[in-house]
């Protein structure tokens, strides 16, 4: 897995302050997407265990209220085994802090048994994601108005 960006300390994507991690790899392709340099598999840096303790110290201070994984796509099936293991770790390390995950892939379509981005890890990884926000961007919904979405069509779904 790569990675194009690490925010250490992002107020737009859940609530309060958060560490994020955008990946890299999407095939959504989404048109006006934000971060459409991410569609790559290969942007970036590749993702180490070095990155992985880098996140999890950044996690450490008590105003940083938990943890955005987006991207590009965190749920396209060549992301999901590494980035199955970073949640389980910030779940481990910090139960206490929220996670949130942005897919443009549909939670009650793709990812289930059978569905689109479905792979073995794929219900762990989202057994570790408090909120999720699912849906393409659809560039002819977007509303700036709207609280952690770009488009009306894209749900906040509240896993845990």
């Amino acid at each position: 897995m790569y990675y194009g960006n690490i925010k250490e300390c992002d107020i737009a994507d859940g609530p309060g302050v958060r560490v994020t991690l955008f990946v890299s790899g999407c095939r959504n392709c989404c048109k006006g997407c934000f971060n459409s340099e991410t569609w790559d598999f290969h942007y970036g840096q590749p993702f180490t265990e070095e990155t992985k303790d880098r996140i999890l110290k950044l996690l450490e201070p008590d105003h940083i209220q938990g943890f955005t994984l987006l991207g590009g796509e965190p749920f396209e099936p060549e992301n999901q085994r590494e980035a199955v293991k970073l949640l389980r770790a910030v779940r481990e390390r910090y139960p206490q802090k929220d996670i949130w995950c942005y897919s443009g892939y549909l939670y009650d379509v793709d990812m289930v048994k059978g569905g689109k981005v479905y792979t073995e890890v794929t219900e762990e990884m989202l057994s570790y994601i408090d909120v999720l926000v699912d849906g393409r961007f659809i560039e002819e919904e977007k509303d700036l108005s709207l609280p952690f979405r770009g488009s009306r069509n894209q749900r906040i779904l509240k896993l845990r």
